[in-house]
């Protein structure tokens, strides 16, 4: 599946985005993989509550399912102005 990164996610891990193999079942799994990868990921999901989420383009939390997702994409909370 394809993981996304934007905003300060995507300056603190240091790329736009991974392809990741996983068995993980949800959002919080993958999270917990990806925080094992390196400390520039630990560092990234450090504060779930900073964070928001998207399932193939749907906003969804960090209890969503995988099954079948080929997209999560993961960013701060966006602002207006």
């Amino acid at each position: 599946m394809d993981v996304l990164y934007f905003a300060w996610v995507r300056e603190r891990i240091g790329r736009p985005k991974d392809k990741v193999e996983t068995g993980a079942a949800t959002v919080r799994d993958l999270v917990e993989e990806l925080r094992a990868r390196e400390a520039r990921y630990e560092a990234a999901f450090a504060d779930l509550d900073a964070l928001r989420v998207a399932v193939d383009q749907e906003l969804a939390d960090f209890d969503a399912p995988l099954a079948g997702v080929r997209e999560v994409a993961f960013f701060p909370p966006m602002t207006g102005g």
